[in-house]
């Protein structure tokens, strides 16, 4: 049944304000979690062993370069291998639709009865389905296999947003270096804008991803500050 005139009115006036960009944060998230951690944790070993701040400026550069680069390319493998699998999956429900048209439509059914509508009701969307080969196939690959159709673009996107957003996070770190010759005072610097930069980041993190905002800063802080205190120690130790 096509859609009422009063109910497209409906529809244009109850715009829903739902947040609609979840893989885009989750890929910043991603970058700027351990884009923040990783250095931050090589910054403070380097400076437990004594090295100078231009070599551990130098080191750092180098493993946010690496790092951004592993992550950007592990993103993109991981969204492309998620293309293909919807790729292979498509093809074979084309096939059965194809094949066991009726075996098919039986499941049609049963998705439907799962949400409690009667065998009388859920009859002619069945049928109507059945009529519209493309819908048909986008509702078993939406409701039997719980596939959404990727962007095309959704690769480089993902690729490129978490190494960007490592790139971001792993520079905090290092700026004390960058300005302070003495690494001893440079970690302390460190240190300080790191975990207020953590504190910020765990927050928002948790504003977006609808947790409790607090809570998430302040577990995110903690994670930062124990890897670079791991890290800082294991140097001191292996120096002695």
């Amino acid at each position: 049944m096509a859609q009422s005139e009063s109910e497209k009115q409906l529809l244009d006036h109850h715009k829903e304000k739902h947040f609609t960009a979840g893989e885009v944060i989750r890929d910043i998230i991603i970058g700027v979690s351990d884009g923040l951690t990783v250095p931050f944790a090589l910054a403070a070993g380097l400076s437990g062993a004594n090295a100078s701040s231009s070599i551990i400026l130098t080191a750092g550069i180098a493993e946010v370069a690496a790092g951004a680069i592993s992550m950007g390319l592990g993103g993109y493998l991981a969204a492309k291998s998620e293309a293909d699998h919807y790729i292979r999956e498509l093809r074979r429900e084309q096939e059965e639709i194809i094949a066991v048209p009726d075996t098919e439509a039986a499941e049609i059914a049963e998705i439907l009865s799962q949400y409690g509508i009667q065998p009388h009701e859920y009859g002619p969307v069945v049928n109507a389905l059945r009529k519209n080969p493309q819908a048909w196939l986008d509702f078993m690959m939406k409701f039997e296999l719980g596939l959404e159709k990727p962007d095309p673009r959704r690769a480089l996107q993902r690729a490129f947003t978490i190494a960007v957003a490592y790139i971001i996070g792993g520079v905090v770190p290092l700026v004390p270096y960058m300005f302070i010759h003495a690494a001893s005072k440079a970690v302390v610097a460190s240190v300080l804008i790191t975990l207020v930069a953590l504190l910020i980041f765990g927050f928002a993190k948790g504003y977006f991803t609808g947790n409790k905002p607090i809570k998430s800063a302040i577990q995110t802080a903690l994670i930062g500050a124990a890897a670079s205190a791991a890290a800082f120690g294991m140097a001191k130790v292996v120096q002695q």
